[in-house]
């Protein structure tokens, strides 16, 4: 079936083009804009997501339609079965998204989302080009429970387009209380951040209630200063792409025990055996030391 993601392109495109002109016209202090090569790296992985994702989606969706053979519920199409999915994929979105980034051999694949140093809706393009290949399975329930093949891949379009308008500096908070369910541009902005404090925070995606009830939400406070803890600095994209790709390859191949090896692939990103680099959570325990 045709991704809804793809009639959103001009849209995308539109507004990225808008959003940088007003930021050239305005140079509002608190608002970093755009850099060209930066943007044109994030299209660019963008472009080279969609093109992946033409070539999986048809296998994941078989993979959707024959686990719907053996569901526990017929959930049917009914209008409140989309109001439980909504919830469900929101999870497994947190799920994917939290492992994405406690798991070293997803983190290489999310991590070119996290390498720009810029936040704009650009941004929001900078698509990993080997995600697709390693998350589907945590959507798997979803047809186990019930819910439409068709509905899912829809719901996780919806999502994906609603995320799209929170890679923003120009919208500072969301008014009525919804900060306290919705994901907003200011958590995402933590989620984007590399500061110690916002490292691993805000993994939620339409929903910020998973953050709260699991213990990952942090409120926007301190400056957000964008990017990686070490930043890659290249425009390049099949380095943007795969470098953190060839760091764990170069890692696993060290002379260590098996057992070590896999560790490299399945711990956190910046473990190691000796404790010569630190993860996030000793990044932030260090902050906090210091303090």
């Amino acid at each position: 079936m045709p991704d809804i993601i793809l009639y959103a392109i001009p849209f995308f495109l539109g507004t990225v083009i808008l959003e940088a002109v007003v930021s050239s016209w305005l140079k509002v202090k608190d608002v970093k804009g755009f850099e060209k090569k930066d943007t044109f790296a994030s299209l660019g992985m963008g472009i080279g997501n969609v093109l992946v994702n033409l070539m999986v989606k048809g296998g994941v969706f078989a993979s959707f339609t024959f686990l719907h053979q053996f569901r526990l519920f017929d959930i049917g199409t009914v209008w409140w079965a989309w109001v439980l999915l909504l919830f469900g994929e929101d999870l497994c979105y947190y799920a994917f998204h939290r492992a994405s980034h406690e798991v070293r051999f997803l983190w290489a694949a999310h991590v070119n989302h996290h390498s720009s140093e810029h936040y704009n809706l650009s941004t929001a393009l900078r698509q990993s080009w080997t995600t697709p290949l390693t998350s589907f399975w945590f959507w798997l329930p979803l047809p186990l429970l019930g819910f439409e093949p068709w509905m899912i891949v829809t719901q996780q379009s919806i999502s994906l387009l609603y995320q799209y308008w929170i890679h923003t500096e120009w919208i500072k908070k969301l008014p009525f209380g919804l900060e306290g369910v919705l994901n907003s541009p200011s958590h995402h902005r933590v989620h984007h951040g590399s500061n110690a404090a916002y490292l691993d925070r805000n993994h939620g995606g339409i929903l910020i209630i998973w953050d709260r009830l699991f213990g990952t939400f942090a409120p926007e406070r301190e400056k957000v200063v964008y990017g990686l803890t070490k930043n890659i600095h290249t425009f390049n994209l099949v380095k943007i792409a795969f470098h953190e790709w060839a760091a764990l390859l170069k890692d696993m191949a060290r002379p260590n025990p098996l057992w070590v090896r896999l560790q490299y692939a399945l711990r956190p990103p910046g473990w190691s055996p000796d404790g010569s680099t630190l993860t996030s959570d000793q990044l932030r325990a260090t902050q906090q030391a210091q303090a």
